[in-house]
């Protein structure tokens, strides 16, 4: 009989983020992990508020899983059986599902990657989101961290600073930028009037700009927005991409939010059928949780894996970054 065992991580941030509801000077994420006395495999799981997730549901919910006989399961199917019935949060299941998938390659001796039909993970650019900040203080921020280093950089805005705050961004430095709206519009001829007035060159895409409610006006808008727009907080486990792709140029998948490896397969999949531009995302989480994104980053069109470089301390180490890439322990 498999063990099961779940513990908490407190994830101290270097900073907090005003333009995210909800975030605070620590972040509270959960290590699961599954063995046979011999062979381990380990989850991360890092609830989100967004849409719900609780520390104290996730754990909740985890009991329930553990009554209803988890660590009978047996086999893979076994286990999606058991969860697609007890329908855990999308964090925790991508924690379960990734604990036993990983231990089960170790078992088999199968690479995460080949078992999921993926090509062999590369190192990887990604981009690095910055905190909320004052117009002012950009350029010293830019400086005092090097980040010069990253091919890209993304820059949450709303409707206030916003225009104000990537113009300043701009003028300090010539990377080309990343925008995330974080939902924070509300009126489409705002947003426009915004998009319309940024230089177009150097602005890689937006995200979300608009709640996810909205999607009457992000397919009046979409043709017609000179920034590619992608979704993000749209992108949930059971996203319609034939109707996200009349409101936006890509998605963004986030595996945690997707509710698991398999998930996320199945949506990248569906994306490319429609044509759409593919964002690899992250939450603020530990290498365990980049490392396990990394199994799939090579298959995307754009890497977002930056969460666990906005942590003070980092438990794992199972990656690293140099030079803006991302590589593997």
């Amino acid at each position: 009989m498999l063990k099961w065992h779940i513990e908490v991580l407190h994830l101290k941030l270097k900073h907090t983020s005003s333009f995210v509801p909800g975030t605070q000077a620590t972040r509270v994420n959960f290590l699961v992990q599954v063995s046979d006395g011999e062979f381990s495999g380990f989850g991360e799981a890092a609830p989100d508020a967004r849409y719900g997730e609780t520390p104290e549901l996730l754990l909740q919910q985890y009991k329930v899983l553990l009554m209803g006989g988890m660590p009978q399961m047996q086999s893979m199917e076994e286990l999606l059986q058991l969860l697609e019935q007890l329908a855990p949060i999308n964090a925790l299941r991508f924690a379960i599902e990734g604990a036993y998938l990983h231990y089960f390659c170790q078992h088999k001796g199968v690479p995460v990657h080949q078992l999921l039909g993926q090509p062999v993970p590369q190192p990887q650019i990604t981009c690095f989101t910055l905190p909320a900040l004052q117009p002012g203080e950009v350029a010293h921020y830019l400086h005092k961290y090097n980040l010069g280093r990253f091919r890209y950089l993304k820059l949450r805005v709303d409707p206030e600073q916003g225009p104000e705050l990537v113009q300043e961004v701009l003028r300090a430095t010539e990377q080309p930028l990343v925008l995330d709206g974080h939902e924070s519009w509300l009126d489409a001829g705002e947003l426009l009037d915004f998009l319309n007035a940024l230089e177009r060159g150097r602005i890689l895409f937006m995200e979300q700009p608009m709640p996810a409610s909205k999607a009457a006006a992000y397919a009046q808008i979409k043709n017609i927005s000179p920034v590619p727009l992608v979704a993000d907080e749209s992108v949930t486990d059971l996203a319609d991409l034939e109707l996200l792709r009349t409101q936006f140029h890509g998605i963004s998948i986030t595996p945690m939010r997707a509710g698991g490896y398999l998930n996320t397969v199945r949506l990248l999949q569906e994306a490319k059928k429609y044509g759409l531009m593919t964002v690899l995302g992250s939450g603020i989480e530990t290498t365990l949780g980049a490392w396990s994104s990394m199994q799939l980053s090579s298959a995307f069109n754009f890497v977002d894996l930056d969460g666990f470089l906005m942590l003070e301390e980092e438990p794992f180490g199972l990656v690293h970054e140099q030079e803006g890439v991302l590589y593997l322990k």
